[in-house]
């Protein structure tokens, strides 16, 4: 193999690899859902405004209240606590004490949401039908 044709192997491999590292990259963080915990959310609610956003936490007992749009609850990280009101019916696993991720934006102090998705462990059991 001649110099030159060394050098446009080498420069073709770099541009196959580069091309398979982007592929990759965007790949991947299109498919990475971040979430924040109670705590990070109020410390940027300034810097993310109307942004959507996800915030964890859990579901403080006794603050669930239903409204006609959906219910209104709190959520902790056990540090900070978040006021959200969810529009929409709750998943069917939604309780006191549950850990969720809500999905929705800031309006002042309050969390407004419009999905809950409830987190649960390796050992999750579905309810059994009837039948």
């Amino acid at each position: 193999m001649t110099g030159s044709g060394r050098l446009r192997w080498w420069i073709a491999a770099a541009v196959c690899l580069g091309a398979v590292a982007w592929l990759l990259g965007a790949g991947l963080t299109s498919n990475i859902q971040y979430f924040r915990t109670a705590s990070e959310a109020v410390a940027a609610r300034v810097d993310d405004g109307a942004r959507t956003l996800r915030l964890a936490g859990a579901v403080v007992p006794g603050t669930e209240q239903q409204t006609a749009a959906g219910v209104d609850f709190d959520v902790t990280d056990g540090t900070a606590t978040v006021t959200v009101h969810h529009l929409g019916a709750e998943p069917e696993l939604f309780t006191s004490g549950a850990p969720v991720v809500c999905e929705g934006h800031w309006e002042r102090d309050v969390f407004v949401s419009d999905r809950i998705l409830i987190k649960h462990g390796s050992d999750y059991r579905p309810p059994a039908v009837a039948p």
